[in-house]
């Protein structure tokens, strides 16, 4: 690799250390190394032209954001707390139960860890903080481990970055992402319960039978969104582009006609703040594209293939390599810079020590969606004390039982690849 290589990383770290955007960052970068090289500068912005609008997968991403975000202005969101507070609400640490299938149900819906923190999320603090129920620290805590089921059930949008730079099918990722998600949340439930033993968190007032068919039928036209999103895509009705485009206006009319929740003025507010929002990820993916041209001029993912090549290591120990390395990176780098920058270094060593693409791209967004909440600059931990106002120190304390439990979920994803693989294969799969 040449030294124009390492002033272009540098660039990248020392840009980042200052506060500018990871994805103006990698732009800047790769137009300098080119101007190093003597090439035409103009071939970054060629790169990012192309990856941008010759990739119809990506159209999916603004359509996901837009759904959640009508969710969370309209009232499906509440529908869906009441349904969850009907079920599980009633156990002790009945609302970090409601917290986490909340979760669960919403990141059917949403694909987005930070939705489902700032949408959900808010009205599930609120609710466990009410009358000193829950420490705020406490609450902002189970929200934020929570949150990183969002992306691994589907829809997913890290899944469709990974898709992106993997040429991996999105319908069998958004298969090999359940399990798992499903997995997590137990444990999350699990954590919840020991932690409400040993502090004595409250028992909540269960919710009288006789009204669960009411709250569950108000909870309907919600709930089915998962539902027609992912018959669309494994009936082979839809494409998962066209499955994101149909949630987005059943979201649109369940919320206007059905809820009645949203006025013509909030669906204008809500288009505009999906529209920043898909900015920001274009903008990340565009200088992704950028740089990715650089890595694959200095030929790195083969450079690497070859050092991990030469140490003979076998497919576990390649995994939990792998697993170690984006963990600590999840700690200091954004989860879509590091999917679309970092996991192409190593999908070459992936394939050729036989790891299965579905079962390597839900391993990554796992690891990646726990850098979401770790320590020291996880994104969702600067969320939800903005919205706890706790001190962050307290809120990271709270965490670490619940960052534990989520990597010995990681563990039994990473050892067992038919808890991935299963689902998809199911449907057709051939890994």
């Amino acid at each position: 690799m040449s030294w124009e290589f390492g002033v272009a990383v540098g660039m990248i770290v020392i840009s980042a250390l200052i506060g500018l955007p990871i994805g103006h960052a990698m732009l800047a970068s790769s137009v300098f190394y080119l101007l190093l090289q003597g090439q035409d500068m103009s071939i970054a912005f060629e790169q990012m032209l192309t990856g941008l609008y010759g990739s119809y997968v990506l159209l999916a991403i603004p359509l996901f954001i837009f759904a959640a975000d009508l969710m969370n202005v309209g009232s499906l969101s509440d529908k869906l707390l009441d349904f969850c507070r009907a079920l599980v609400g009633r156990f002790r640490g009945g609302l970090g139960h409601v917290n986490v299938v909340s979760s669960l149900i919403f990141s059917g819906m949403s694909g987005s860890a930070i939705a489902d923190a700032v949408g959900m999320g808010r009205i599930i603090i609120n609710l466990m903080t009410k009358d000193g129920k829950y420490p705020g620290a406490y609450a902002g805590a189970i929200t934020a481990a929570s949150a990183i089921i969002g992306p691994i059930i589907p829809p997913s949008i890290p899944m469709v970055l990974y898709a992106l730079v993997s040429d991996t099918s999105i319908g069998y990722l958004f298969l090999g992402g359940v399990a798992p998600g499903v997995i997590l949340g137990i444990l999350l439930m699990a954590m919840n319960a020991w932690q409400a033993r040993i502090h004595g968190y409250p028992v909540e007032e269960p919710v009288p039978l006789r009204e669960l068919p009411g709250i569950t039928l108000r909870a309907v036209p919600a709930l089915l969104m998962p539902v027609i999103l992912l018959v669309g895509i494994y009936g082979g009705v839809t494409t998962p582009t066209e499955a994101a485009a149909l949630a987005a206006l059943y979201a649109f009319l369940v919320s206007m006609l059905f809820y009645r929740s949203v006025s013509l003025r909030m669906a204008y507010e809500t288009v505009r703040s999906s529209a920043k929002s898909t900015a920001a990820v274009g903008f990340l993916i565009a200088g992704a594209l950028a740089f990715n041209y650089v890595v694959t001029i200095e030929q790195v993912p083969n450079v690497i293939r070859d050092v991990l090549g030469d140490t003979e290591l076998t497919r576990i120990t390649f995994l939990l390599l792998v697993n170690v390395i984006l963990l600590l990176l999840g700690c200091l780098l954004e989860a879509n810079a590091i999917l679309l920058v970092i996991v192409p270094i190593f999908l070459p060593t992936a394939v050729a020590l036989g790891v299965d693409p579905v079962h390597f791209g839900v391993l990554v967004v796992v690891n990646t969606m726990i850098g979401l909440a770790t320590p020291p600059y996880g994104l969702l931990l600067f969320v939800v004390t903005s919205i706890t106002r706790s001190p962050i120190r307290d809120t990271i304390r709270h965490l670490l039982p619940f960052l534990a439990i989520m990597i010995v979920g990681l563990g039994m994803i990473t050892f067992l690849p038919d808890v991935v693989l299963w689902l998809p294969r199911l449907y057709g799969y051939g890994g």
